[in-house]
């Protein structure tokens, strides 16, 4: 189900580097419903938010409108079956920027411990992202852009913000 942003998106993409971060310390949890109970500092400072932002919020609070549902929900599906999951997102920061990162997902026991094939077990998810190469960016926003304005197309009535999305597609 998309998700209106929370701030209005920029055509302007930060990377890692400017930021100075270590690509592997972007860490969050979440509950089992996506409800995020912690944030690396530097998630934080990648986002712009602030922990109290952050904690307690969906994790669509970062979702960028041109990234795919159907990215989503395959994520869903799999960790929810107790699977590791992996895939390239692209995300919105407060600011308005976009970043993109190779995701890794994975469910959790009630002791922070992964865990897979037992979703009954499942307490929440950790993800570990990676800052992911020219290529892989230049190939996943190919991609995803064509997917995102197939799922608009599809759809028999957008809001207001889905048209504005459609339209820079």
């Amino acid at each position: 189900m998309a998700v209106k942003p929370n701030v209005k998106p920029l055509d302007e993409e930060a990377t890692f580097k400017e930021e100075g971060l270590d690509a592997r310390a972007l860490i969050t949890r979440t509950d089992k419903k996506g409800i995020i109970t912690f944030a690396s500092k530097a998630y934080r400072d990648m986002t712009k938010y602030s922990r109290n932002e952050l904690v307690g919020k969906p994790h669509s609070i970062v979702r960028h409108p041109l990234m795919p549902e159907a990215g989503f929900r395959d994520m869903w599906d799999t960790i929810q079956r107790g699977e590791h999951w992996e895939g390239m997102v692209r995300n919105l920061r407060k600011d308005g920027k976009y970043y993109w990162v190779v995701v890794q997902v994975d469910p959790i026991d009630k002791d922070g411990n992964i865990i897979y094939s037992t979703p009954e077990k499942i307490d929440g998810y950790i993800a570990v992202r990676r800052e992911p190469t020219r290529k892989e960016i230049e190939e996943a926003d190919e991609l995803y852009r064509k997917i995102r304005k197939a799922e608009l197309l599809a759809k028999s009535n957008l809001k207001d913000w889905e048209k504005e999305v459609l339209n820079q597609l």
